[in-house]
């Protein structure tokens, strides 16, 4: 197993970002609480905002094969609404949670979830004793790589957590992996700085570093690129703060508001022109 020559984003600038407070992010996310693009069946789909966000949890648990699994991980787990969904099935005996945030590990603490244990641990140094059956992670891999690693650092990193993974499953288990990507835009892009404001430490993946780093450890079963779902999903959040402007004020200030709101609709505007994609992928373990 390769070593990680690089933690990616520390737990300190983890915690810059979705430690601003849970009342700051219960004001304009949804009742979920999840902080990552939901899911619509086309444009269409007349799914409210907390409703598209429980059609993509359900998406991750089938992709994952959650149905039949007995322990599944969750990778970058939020404030636990998979890990939630997760402890319903009737199969699952246990559901691990990771996450490098001090406020959403409280939050999940708080909720009593049966079956759920949550950490603040970084996959890098998590060592189960047990194997899992499913792992699912949403919207922790733009973390794992820094803007000044070069491509092949990159994929040496990916290539250790997808190892990992790898290592952690059992004999045919499944990972449903979700992450913000590099589209047309280029690092150079003055909006990736604006981006850096956001996620402090943290660099998009591009497909290939990430089907690259896969080879030979899993089979790509399924890739989507569901930018315009991450689109509307920024809309609705950019419109919930809004709404809410006072009172975010009020929590966190209005420098924090503002930056916040031009991230909404700059990401937005990303999504909708290609610069950036949103991929999900559903991944089968290769078993050697």
């Amino acid at each position: 197993m390769n070593a990680v020559t690089s933690p990616g984003a520390s737990a300190e600038a983890i915690q810059a970002h979705y430690d601003v407070g849970n009342a700051f992010y219960a004001l304009w996310l949804d009742r979920t609480m999840t902080y990552s693009a939901a899911l619509w069946d086309g444009p269409d789909d007349q799914r409210d905002l907390a409703e598209a966000q429980k059609h993509k949890i359900e998406w991750h648990l089938a992709s994952a094969r959650a149905g039949q699994a007995r322990r599944l991980l969750d990778i970058g787990c939020g404030w636990g609404a998979t890990l939630s969904a997760a402890s319903a099935l009737p199969n699952i005996e246990h559901a691990q949670g990771l996450t490098l945030s001090e406020e959403q590990a409280d939050h999940i603490r708080a909720l009593g979830l049966p079956k759920v244990d949550v950490r603040i641990e970084s996959w890098a140094d998590h060592a189960p004793s047990v194997p899992y059956d499913s792992i699912i992670s949403i919207g922790a891999f733009e973390h794992f790589t820094k803007p000044t690693d070069d491509a092949a650092a990159k994929i040496a990193i990916y290539r250790a957590f997808f190892e990992r993974c790898h290592a952690w499953l059992s004999h045919e288990g499944y990972l449903s992996l979700q992450t913000i990507a590099y589209g047309t835009m280029k690092r150079t892009d003055p909006n990736v700085a604006m981006m850096s404001e956001i996620f402090p430490d943290s660099d998009l993946p591009r497909l290939e570093e990430i089907v690259v780093a896969a080879d030979g450890l899993f089979e790509i079963v399924m890739l989507r690129n569901d930018r315009l779902d991450y689109a509307r999903t920024c809309e609705m959040w950019a419109k919930r703060l809004r709404r809410v402007r006072a009172k975010a004020t009020e929590l966190v200030g209005a420098a924090q508001v503002a930056r916040y709101e031009r991230y909404l609709r700059l990401s937005a505007f990303g999504f909708r022109a290609g610069n950036i994609n949103l991929l999900r992928f559903t991944l089968r373990r290769i078993a050697y």
